[in-house]
């Protein structure tokens, strides 16, 4: 039978069945003379039923985390775990893969280890190619904590450079909460650019800090901060999937 049409003879002989059940509820009336009202549109309890109990609120699902590649740097004193941020800082990000992926990290050094406080509970610890002419590549553009959203906080990886736009491929982890070196937020001090974090391996990171210091420093800025016998990265590979 066409769907319309039984709907059609289905509502009548609903309304009918309606009816005959009002007439005789009317006849008979309320069991022991209990009086009995019932609001249009709402159901009707009857004794002993179970009232369906409300179902939890739906929570929403929580937002994907942004996108990220483990870097593995394998050195003298153990594994150092990076996770690069490459959708939150993709420019820093692809300039970081592209000197692991050529292998061009391999034999880099650590070779700063400064103590911003007496302490060592805030301090950074800088490496990589130290402007190795034949493992460089060209200067990227800078990429602001501002525009990315990042900050150097303890375990942050950022970029070492000069000017803004002159980081190639020396970078520094942080230890404590640095977040001075994001910059301002009108943008007269752009800041240095966060591209990841350590995940795994800060002991080694700050066993460095307590490595004997050299004398001597290319930069006078640096002096007393570098490593006597510098930290060598044997490998960096991304790590498995």
């Amino acid at each position: 039978m066409n769907r319309t049409l039984h709907t059609l003879w289905v509502i009548p002989l609903l309304l009918l069945g309606l009816g005959a059940a009002a007439s005789a509820q009317q006849s008979t009336g309320p069991a022991n003379g209990a009086a009995a009202t019932v609001t249009q549109g709402e159901p009707v309890a009857t004794a002993g039923a179970a009232v369906p109990a409300e179902a939890p609120p739906v929570e929403a699902p929580a937002p994907a985390a942004p996108a990220t590649t483990t870097v593995i740097f394998t050195t003298a004193l153990g594994e150092i775990h990076i996770a690069v941020e490459t959708e939150r800082a993709p420019v820093t990000a692809a300039n970081f893969l592209r000197y692991v992926d050529n292998k061009r990290f391999d034999g880099m050094t650590f070779y700063r280890a400064h103590k911003i406080s007496e302490d060592g509970k805030y301090a950074i610890v800088q490496g990589g190619l130290q402007g190795d002419p034949k493992k460089v590549y060209k200067a990227i553009a800078h990429e602001s904590p501002k525009a990315t959203g990042l900050s150097h906080v303890d375990g942050a990886i950022s970029m070492a450079r000069l000017d803004p736009g002159t980081a190639v491929a020396d970078f520094f982890i942080v230890i404590g909460d640095l977040v001075s070196m994001d910059g301002n937020a009108d943008g007269s001090d752009p800041g240095y650019a966060v591209f990841g974090r350590v995940v795994e391996g800060m002991d080694v990171v700050r066993a460095m800090l307590e490595l004997p210091r050299s004398a001597d420093a290319r930069n006078p800025v640096m002096k007393g901060q570098m490593l006597a016998q510098p930290v060598k990265v044997t490998t960096a590979r991304r790590a498995p999937k």
